[in-house]
């Protein structure tokens, strides 16, 4: 009889529950559940983390990041997850209680690396997805210790705090207001939107709908 280790038992349950998030399992997100687990062992936290000690920064959006939130608990929502997008399949992981922190990727490879682990998969996705679950975690990452560029005390901010823009007039929360002299502003007022108005003369709620009609032309 094969008895599973607790880790293997535990890598199992956490990428099931990344899967169901994402609605399938994928490489990537293998390696950030990967990646979570080992930033617990190297920091000596529990994972999933229960007390908002552990802050995870992913270097990009999409598969991995579900990976990272299902093994560390870290999420947008608790906001103890955050996304500054360099393209990287990479993460780094803050202890808040001592500052620590320490940045882990996948090593230069492992693509080829995991094709060797399984060499009778039917594909190299597939061989990724299962050779990722296995390959040890020094042949699949490097980990290397870092110091933060950017302010944590910035980054978390200060619970309850909130200012109004002086132009728009929204509320701003999390200090992320912009002071020109004397004004506070958002960001959007202060020149740095993501976004533009997108006509004149037509009620915002009619544009919406007619955005969502369109999105469904699409889908037919």
């Amino acid at each position: 009889m094969i008895v599973e280790s607790p880790e293997m038992t535990k890598l199992e349950q956490l990428l099931e529950r990344s899967a169901a998030w994402h609605s399938h399992l994928c490489p990537r997100q293998v390696l950030g559940v990967r990646m979570g687990l080992l930033a617990g062992r190297v920091l000596d936290l529990e994972v999933p983390n229960p007390d908002k000690r552990l802050l995870t920064v992913a270097e990009t959006d999409g598969c991995a990041a579900d990976g990272l939130s299902a093994a560390t608990g870290c999420s947008v929502g608790n906001r103890m997850l955050r996304v500054l997008d360099f393209g990287k399949v990479a993460a780094t992981f803050v202890d808040l209680m001592c500052d620590k922190a320490y940045r882990i990727a996948p090593r230069i490879g492992i693509r080829t690396a995991a094709q060797r682990m399984v060499p009778e998969a039917e594909s190299r996705w597939q061989a990724q997805l299962i050779g990722y679950q296995v390959i040890p975690d020094l042949e699949l990452f490097t980990v290397q210790e870092v110091q933060l560029s950017i302010s944590l005390e910035k980054l978390l901010s200060k619970p309850g705090y909130r200012v109004n823009c002086e132009t728009c007039g929204e509320e701003i929360i999390n200090e992320r207001e912009v002071a020109r002299g004397a004004t506070v502003l958002c960001r959007a007022c202060a020149g740095q939107s993501y976004y533009r108005a997108a006509g004149q003369g037509m009620p915002q709620l009619f544009k919406y709908e007619q955005s969502e009609e369109c999105l469904l032309e699409g889908r037919r």
